[in-house]
């Protein structure tokens, strides 16, 4: 499973991030999680507000911060 929190790196991403490496170590999954911060890659993605969330490339989330309860579906999944 790969993650992807897109985002230049603000407080909300940052806080996107966390919560999903958390919650993904409490439930045991494992999962690449990375951070896109290139604005022109973000763009690319059709993002227009962040935080962003792709999981297997499929966009989650856009422009908010995931509940927790959004991410363990999603790890789920």
């Amino acid at each position: 499973m790969r993650i992807e929190i897109l985002g230049r790196g603000c407080p909300k991403c940052q806080k996107t991030e966390e919560m999903i490496k958390a919650t993904a170590e409490k439930l045991g999954v494992r999962a690449e999680i990375v951070h896109v911060t290139d604005i022109g890659e973000i763009i690319d993605r059709g993002v227009m507000m962040t935080p962003a969330v792709l999981v297997d490339g499929e966009k989650k989330i856009e422009g908010k911060i995931p509940t927790e309860a959004q991410v363990k579906e999603w790890l789920k999944e």
